[in-house]
């Protein structure tokens, strides 16, 4: 029972504990919203001139070039079959043991 009282309290003082801090911690200030423009003033004026350096600067569209017509590849055989590839693992394995012993 003195073990669970004293779980209780270590949790209400951890809970205690984060709060204060969290209290303590000023808030960040809200953002500021930009002011709306006058609904009586029409459409920017900028607008049209921003359109046109847009116009001038984008990228000509590039012609596709024509593609060459994919052609089937047959399967290549294997190289070497499993047991041929796992001998020569073990044999270059065998060899570089030997080394090592020749050097020590």
């Amino acid at each position: 029972m003195r073990r669970l009282a004293a779980w209780l309290a270590g949790v209400a003082a951890g809970t205690a504990a984060a709060e204060a801090l969290r209290r303590r911690r000023p808030k960040p200030a809200p953002a500021p919203v930009p002011a709306a423009p006058p609904p009586d003033e029409g459409p920017d004026p900028r607008a049209e001139e921003l359109r046109a350096k847009l116009a001038e600067s984008a990228p000509e569209p590039k012609p596709e070039p024509e593609q060459e017509p994919e052609q089937e590849h047959e399967p290549e055989a294997p190289a070497e079959t499993p047991e041929e590839r796992r001998r020569r693992v073990h044999d270059s394995g065998r060899a570089a043991l030997d080394e090592i012993e020749r050097s020590s």
